[in-house]
């Protein structure tokens, strides 16, 4: 037996043969209580050792409660007492504190010095001038609509990323929804639809499509074209985004736990309460590079000529680079391309999922971007990044990357209060954020929380481009790659994408007439895409590209 079993039957016969005799002479509060206690102690202990389906119970009877107890707050314990301000994630510390302080309008400065080490492999940094200028108030928005767009969008740097009612309390899509319209920038409903709530306060709204098609679908879960052109041509609707992958979980449809499905919500998306809503993996009306394009064109005429683009997470270079033939084949191109990064979200996801698939946000931003800009379509699409921006570093880092605007989810919810507990997917949000429990949504008040979103967004563009005008550059749009320095395993800074060089524009549609010689990946990725279909065998064998590098130098 174990010390705990021993424990066990020693209190369960002399501990409550003393308690009782000491009871029955004494009849004092403390003995009953005394006696209480061993009882309770005798019948939980016996039911564990012969009943429990947990080895530790039956093996440590009683006590192996209080590990239960303790695990169920470990997330907790190691966040506030033991993990230092550098080295939690998803977002560390110092992130999180940087986020709440510009969300309270507070000073966000800190003193004595770096807590990071400066010379750690891949760390990023910049090179600041000796010329420090601002930036021109025409280069402060970014304008979305290509040739074909009849409603352009002007943009802010910084944007509400997609989060759908549903994942979210209906108070916290308020509060992010009125932050958006005082910040004036955009919020993205998420998949889950245009909800009342994204509605409600007037805020720039994009309406994400995902693969389930909520807010447009029929009883068959196909494209409802009528409903879709009623939501479409709202005045607050001012751009379509089609889902095709998010970071969160790439190749997976989206997930929406049974334990949040309220009535509301069921009748929001149309869809059953009584079990997980999972959205399927593929998006049912763009199942290969030219119906995805063709979807494009019937969004654009139903919606009055609103920007519509598409969002992915990269996986198979081929593969994006088959949506890129499909486009010169067509000649039909999207207005912007949104770039999730596998860094993931606030979605419910498995773990294999999260962890291995996709391409992180700025390898998924440089392809895409030089990939644009090898078939020479660059100046007609604009790129979204979206993924784990706390700071404006991590906003110019990904503009830098080629990225033309950026989108943030969760720094916007801890605007709003979220305290990373990582309890989104199991509807006890303790702060009333990702949550459908009334009691605790009620806890947001809107219009104070929507004020923090403002801040966080106004105080992180205005030190963007603070920190754009230190390197000497009066517009964003002046950012390129190599502005990006990373430290390399040799202790050395090295131009961030150095190693593989960009695309030149054309490089992939006329290689002989640029008389270029491509970097053998991007020759097999390009010859192996098709505009027909998205799949592409993944047989190429990646090998490190000073390797290739090193091939042509001797050549």
């Amino acid at each position: 037996m174990t010390i705990m079993q021993k424990a066990l039957w020693l209190i369960a016969s002399v501990g409550n043969f003393s308690a009782g005799y000491f009871y029955m002479h004494s009849q004092s509060a403390f003995s009953l209580i005394l006696l209480i206690s061993t009882l309770l102690y005798s019948i939980i202990g016996i039911y564990d050792v012969f009943h429990s389906r947990h080895s530790l119970n039956r093996l440590y009877p009683v006590v192996a409660y209080l590990r239960y107890f303790l695990e169920s707050y470990r997330v907790e314990i190691q966040q506030y007492f033991i993990a230092n301000d550098t080295e939690e994630r998803p977002f560390n510390r110092e992130q999180r504190t940087l986020v709440y302080q510009r969300a309270k309008n507070v000073r966000d400065t800190i003193a004595f010095g770096t807590q990071r080490n400066l010379v750690e492999d891949n760390y990023l940094s910049l090179w600041h001038s000796l010329a420090p200028t601002h930036i021109k108030e025409a280069a402060k928005r970014v304008i979305i609509g290509g040739a074909s767009c009849q409603q352009p969008y002007s943009a802010s740097y910084l944007n509400i990323s997609a989060m759908s009612f549903g994942s979210l309390s209906s108070n916290a899509i308020e509060a992010l929804n009125l932050g958006a319209k005082k910040a004036g920038c955009y919020h993205n409903t998420g998949e889950g639809a245009a909800s009342p709530y994204h509605l409600k306060h007037g805020g720039d709204v994009v309406w994400q499509l995902g693969t389930g098609l909520f807010g447009c679908r029929d009883e068959q879960g196909r494209f409802n074209p009528v409903s879709f052109e009623k939501t479409a041509n709202l005045p607050q609707i001012k751009m379509i985004e089609i889902k095709l992958s998010q970071g969160a979980k790439p190749g997976h449809g989206g997930v929406l736990p049974k334990a949040k499905i309220t009535d509301e919500i069921a009748h929001i998306r149309h869809i059953s309460k009584d079990k997980d809503c999972i959205s399927p993996a593929v998006n049912p009306e763009c199942t290969s590079p030219k119906d995805l394009l063709a979807f494009i064109v019937q969004l654009r005429s139903l919606s009055g000529g609103k920007p519509i683009g598409f969002k992915l997470c990269i996986g198979n270079p081929a593969e994006f680079l088959s949506i890129c033939k499909a486009m010169l084949e067509t000649g039909i191109t999207p207005d912007f391309i949104t770039v999730d990064g596998a860094e993931g979200g606030t979605g419910a996801a498995p773990v294999e999922f999260t962890n291995r698939l996709g391409l992180i946000c700025l390898e998924g931003i440089s392809i895409v971007n030089n990939a644009l800009v090898g078939v020479g379509l660059r100046d007609k699409i604009k790129i979204i990044a979206s993924g784990k921006t706390a700071s404006s570093f991590d906003l110019l880092a990904k503009i830098a990357a080629g990225a033309d605007v950026v989108n943030a989810a969760r720094t916007m919810m801890m605007a709003i209060g979220c305290i990373q507990s990582r309890h989104c997917n199991t509807n006890l949000c303790p702060t009333g954020v990702a949550t459908q429990d009334p009691a605790r949504a009620k806890a947001i008040d809107i219009e104070s929380k929507s004020d923090r979103v403002k801040n966080f967004h106004d105080n992180t563009v205005a030190s963007f481009f603070e920190l754009v005008g230190s390197m000497g550059l009066d517009d964003p749009a002046k950012l390129v790659p190599q502005m990006i320095k990373r430290r390399s395993p040799y202790g050395v800074q090295m131009s961030m994408g150095s190693i593989v060089a960009p695309l030149p524009a054309m490089a992939l549609v006329d290689p002989l007439q640029n008389k270029l010689d491509l970097d053998e990946s991007w020759q097999h990725w390009w010859q192996a895409s098709s505009a027909e279909q998205f799949y592409v065998d993944d047989i190429f064998i990646l090998k490190s590209p000073e390797f290739h590098q090193v091939k042509t130098n001797r050549v």
